[in-house]
């Protein structure tokens, strides 16, 4: 039987390409709300991010989704967005 092509993204933190199953999609709409997208099929400009708590400590400090998402993103919503994300973060 043929294997399937497993689907690979850039986490935006480490700069590594991993299967996108182990990543957290964060997406900005078009009213420039930025949400965690955990289908993974919202409409907006994305960013991936890998699924432990360095990486989200990395992503705050150095601002990274502001650059990514081309949005100004508060310490508010960098914790907004750990929180929503709290179920998919593995320890």
């Amino acid at each position: 039987m043929k294997q399937r092509k497993v689907p690979m993204r850039k986490c935006i933190v480490s700069n590594e390409m991993k299967p996108k199953k182990e990543l957290t999609r964060i997406v900005r709409d078009i009213d420039g709300h930025v949400s965690v997208d955990l289908t993974g099929k919202k409409n907006g400009r994305g960013a991936y991010i890998t699924n432990d708590h360095e990486s989200f400590k990395k992503l705050k400090d150095k601002d990274l989704l502001s650059r990514h998402l081309k949005v100004k993103i508060t310490t508010e919503d960098y914790e907004r967005l750990i929180e929503e994300s709290r179920g998919t973060i593995n320890d």
